[in-house]
């Protein structure tokens, strides 16, 4: 049985609570492995590494099943969809050594203020790029 297709009406709303998802298991998995594993406290760019990767996946699937329904291509939508935040992803290797290691901000709170920044502009490209629908693509 397949899914009804989800509606444009109801994009911005399902968008609002897939993010508060994905904004609450990524701003919470980074801290919890640095917390849990005493090893990321001093290598906090690993612990970085992993929680990018582990919530690309998760945030994928969220937003390709639950917001936007698409039917295209999973490989040409998730690479579209992981240049967003691979750009976001060199910035923030860029700035969370600036904060913790210059600023002295703890590493959680530098990472939480980066990704409230990340997550103003993913609505606009998730929604106008990564799975616009094919009736605005020419």
């Amino acid at each position: 049985m397949r899914a009804a297709p989800i509606s444009q009406g109801e994009r911005p709303f399902r968008f609002i609570v897939a993010g508060a998802i994905n904004t609450a298991v990524g701003l919470s998995f980074y801290p919890v492995l640095l917390w849990t594993v005493p090893l990321f406290r001093q290598h906090y760019l690993v612990a970085l590494g992993i929680s990018q990767a582990v919530c690309l996946c998760l945030a994928y699937a969220i937003y390709k099943f639950g917001v936007f329904g698409t039917r295209g291509n999973m490989t040409r939508e998730f690479s579209i969809f992981s240049s967003f935040y691979l750009f976001n992803y060199i910035a923030n290797w860029a700035a969370l050594p600036f904060f913790v290691e210059v600023a002295r901000i703890d590493p959680a709170i530098a990472q939480l203020g980066f990704n409230a920044i990340v997550i103003v502009g993913s609505y606009f490209w998730h929604s106008r790029v990564t799975f616009r629908s094919k009736r605005t693509e020419t």
